[in-house]
């Protein structure tokens, strides 16, 4: 049996399939993780989701900012922006079905086995795996729930408050655990999110620095696996940190990690989310393979 991570979707199926077919994944014996932001912006969303929905019981998937956004939209909370491809899953007669399953996916995963946590953005500094794990729940549990999702979802978006506070409570408290959870990338060492700043790491704000870089950060002891950052394009020297967002969507590649042993495998991709080259969409493109830290 083999568990494999594997980076943003965002609707891109086939370099997924790709990949699948040459780690020889078999949904049967393996299990696969998804580090959220399924769908949106890539050219087969509603595929992506039906896909991910028939192999349901071979998952564990974690949700991202996107997924979060077509919920929101589901419940007329959102309107549909230019670049969102999700009109489709909104219009298909299995909506409910795929929108059911989605909303019951967690913020946070951990493996005791393996003392890795899979995440879409990350886990704050000052925040210890115990808190995260709690705090995702309330998120969670608000999702869940027929009276509260439509409240929450309607809070959801925004910057502020930017930095964490026990106090906090009701939609205000799960928007900042949400940030936290989907959108950050770089923070202070107490938590001060700035979520304006997309770019690399060398693009921070003065004081900020990306969360898994601070000496203290709590989570130091146990392996993380996170996505969001395609700047980083797979590139994370803190130990025990895995970024998998290697930009699909934007051209660049999907990658696949093989959890227990840390072989990546990885899928160029085109600029409209297809394997390269787009002449051989019915066949997969040459996959390159790539040591990685042993998770």
């Amino acid at each position: 049996m083999a568990v494999y991570a594997v980076g943003d979707l965002q609707g891109c199926l086939q370099p997924l399939k790709c990949l699948l077919e040459r780690a020889a994944f078999d949904p049967a014996k393996d299990t696969l993780w998804l580090v959220g932001d399924l769908i949106n912006r890539g050219p087969e969303s509603l595929e992506t989701l039906r896909f991910l929905y028939s192999m349901r019981e071979s998952l564990v998937c974690v949700l991202g900012n996107h997924d979060l956004h077509l919920l929101a939209v589901a419940h007329s909370i959102e309107r549909l922006k230019k670049s969102d491809t999700l009109r489709e899953i909104l219009q298909a007669p299995d909506c409910n079905d795929l929108l059911t399953w989605l909303r019951q996916q967690p913020l946070l995963h951990y493996d005791a086995a393996r003392n890795t946590a899979l995440v879409h953005a990350g886990i704050p500094p000052q925040w210890t795996l115990k808190k995260a794990l709690k705090y995702a729940n309330e998120v969670e549990q608000a999702l869940r729930d027929d009276n509260l999702i439509k409240p929450f979802l309607d809070g959801m978006y925004g910057n502020e408050p930017a930095k964490w506070d026990s106090e906090l409570s009701g939609v205000t408290r799960l928007r900042v655990i949400t940030n936290y959870f989907t959108r950050m990338r770089f923070c202070t060492r107490d938590g001060k999110l700035d979520l304006k700043s997309k770019e690399g790491l060398d693009t921070a704000p003065p004081g900020f620095a990306p969360w898994f870089s601070y000496k203290e950060r709590k989570t130091k002891d146990i392996k993380i696996i996170f996505g969001h950052w395609a700047a980083l394009e797979g590139h994370c020297k803190e130990p025990g940190v895995f970024a998998l967002d290697t930009g699909c969507v934007w051209g660049g590649a999907m990658t696949l990690l093989n959890v227990d042993t840390g072989l990546r495998l990885s899928c160029d991709c085109d600029e409209q989310g297809h394997p390269k080259p787009a002449a051989q969409a019915a066949a997969c493109p040459p996959v390159t393979s790539t040591s990685s830290r042993a998770l």
